[in-house]
């Protein structure tokens, strides 16, 4: 038998009409796209797969994500914009025109009171080289991987102060027990 899902109060089961639905994307509001994409770009080695620019409503979207080596991304705009919209594991930067104008703007990042949105997640093949990489990178920790009581988690910010969680995954093995 496949894995169902493991099971708590709340928890029911997927119908029919959810069947092909999956997660796309997630979104962070950014003050200043090129800070933005040269951090995410530099150092998580994401491709920008395309932009979207809605001028009447002054905001341009940013859809960025690390396809698979050998993996075959199309050329054409329009038919790459299909395609993005069908992948998983995609980052939505939405940068609203003039914030990087605004010397005092910031975006709450979901950590700070009244808490909200917490982070995202990548996972890297190496904990202790992807630590020494953002060392050698600017890069602002806010937990390393001996730190703290979760060991084997760093949790570092971007350029908008948005926290991310950085795992090893064979590391987490003895979480799930």
């Amino acid at each position: 038998m496949s894995f169902q899902g493991e099971q708590y109060p709340g928890v029911q089961s997927p119908t029919a009409e959810s069947d092909g639905f999956r997660l796309n994307h997630t979104m962070l509001r950014v003050k200043d796209p090129e800070r933005a994409l040269a951090f995410y770009t530099r150092v998580f080695g994401m491709r920008v797969l395309c932009r979207l620019d809605f001028e009447e409503m002054q905001f341009s979207l940013y859809f960025l994500a690390r396809p698979e080596a050998g993996e075959s991304v199309p050329e054409a705009t329009g038919e790459r914009t299909v395609w993005t919209f069908g992948q998983r594991g995609v980052l939505e930067l939405t940068h609203n025109w003039g914030t990087e104008e605004q010397a005092d703007f910031a975006y709450h990042d979901g950590n700070a009171e009244p808490q909200g949105f917490g982070h995202i997640c990548f996972s890297v093949p190496d904990l202790e080289a992807a630590e020494a990489w953002f060392d050698a990178n600017d890069v602002e920790f806010v937990k390393r991987s001996d730190q703290g009581k979760m060991k084997n988690v760093v949790f570092v910010k971007d350029r908008d102060g948005y926290w991310i969680e950085v795992v090893q995954a064979e590391r987490l093995a003895a979480l799930g027990d």
